[in-house]
């Protein structure tokens, strides 16, 4: 089996603990690390002494190697678009840390750039195959709970915060930060409708940026579930990550549970509607209720999306640059989701605080 060389550029959160995390754990095989670029010395010699690669301070030294059969874009959020269309334009094939990028303009710009340098383009949405969203999709697919009315997706909990995802001009705030995941799973849902109506509302409180850190986010298209997205900082109750309405019963999961319960219309009592008022054996006044045959089922989900979704993601990269093989997640779905982004901006639009103009 061949082997592919990586260069990650930035060795910060997501390219050291995620990136680099996996490439040097057990679940890979199939990528070696020849290269790392971060602009500060300290990480250049860990990285080294990690991985025991080439390192660099900028990613343009990477500029002339023909041994790197893909580079991982982790550098700030409004960085990603122009360092990646820098490095398509240089040949390499290119995986875009999320968001994506900043606009929807963008996004197009970069993915126009890959097909004309005849190069594989993708953003890390590695969420899409986290075992608990999978195990989802496959109970909604069953159809046992009925015509899905309503999803509530939350990536939610409570804190503070105030480094550079606080700030507007680094492409910072929830909905670019932590929305990709919860978007993409959300449209991936509604099978990445054309028609598309978005209705949110975005705030901040108690941090020190200018970027949101609450989002919530209404998701309707014709014939589809109403996706109820939440992605809060102001939540000190950890919520179930999905709550879902049905026809025949609910779901309630979180990353590492998932419960649901469900009726069979086929056993159920059958009724007619009644238009008189209802009433008891005694004539007392009846409130219309029925006894129902209720399956209650748990799943308990083993992996998480930083293992096994990363490692399935990564499989799906390798297939594509070995065998040619189509890839589940593409840029033309994270457009889409760019879309959604740029909308809800600017349905509302936050002030820039005098510290960040």
């Amino acid at each position: 089996m061949k082997t592919l060389n990586v260069a990650i550029i930035g060795q910060g959160r997501s390219g050291r603990d995620i990136h680099g995390a996996f490439f040097r754990g057990p679940l890979n095989t199939k990528f070696k690390i020849v290269a790392v670029v971060d602009a500060l010395e300290e990480r250049r010699i860990r990285a080294k002494e990690e991985y025991g690669c080439d390192v660099y301070a900028d990613y343009h030294e990477l500029f002339g190697r023909t041994d790197i059969d893909l580079v991982v874009n982790a550098t700030f959020s409004h960085m990603h678009s122009a360092v990646a269309i820098d490095l398509l334009e240089h040949g390499f094939n290119v995986i875009v840390e999320k968001p994506f990028a900043k606009t929807y303009e963008d996004g197009q710009r970069m993915v126009l750039a890959a097909k004309k340098a005849g190069k594989m383009l993708n953003a890390f949405q590695q969420s899409r195959f986290a075992p608990y969203f999978k195990e989802i999709k496959k109970i909604l697919s069953s159809g046992v709970l009925g015509q899905i009315m309503q999803i509530s997706i939350s990536f939610s909990g409570h804190a503070r915060r105030w480094d550079w995802q606080t700030s507007k001009s680094f492409a910072g705030g929830n909905v670019r930060n932590t929305g990709p995941h919860p978007l993409d799973q959300a449209l991936d849902l509604l099978g990445f409708p054309e028609q598309l109506d978005v209705f949110s509302k975005l705030d901040r409180t108690n941090m020190l940026g200018d970027a949101e850190n609450y989002a919530k986010i209404i998701l309707t298209s014709p014939d589809k579930p109403l996706i109820d997205l939440e992605i809060s900082s102001c939540n000190a109750y950890a919520p179930y990550t999905y709550v879902i309405s049905a026809a025949n019963g609910s779901l309630r999961a979180t990353t590492s549970k998932i419960e649901y319960k469900y009726f069979d219309p086929d056993k159920a009592p059958e009724q007619k509607q009644i238009l008189e008022p209802l009433f008891t054996a005694d004539r007392t006044p009846a409130y219309c209720g029925e006894k129902l045959e209720w399956v209650e089922e748990v799943v308990e989900v083993k992996g998480d999306a930083f293992n096994e979704a990363v490692q399935e993601y990564y499989d799906m990269i390798y297939a594509n640059l070995t065998e040619g093989k189509e890839m589940a997640v593409c840029p033309c779905q994270v457009l889409k989701q760019l879309k959604v982004i740029d909308t809800v901006h600017a349905q509302n639009p936050l002030s820039v605080r005098e510290e960040e103009a």
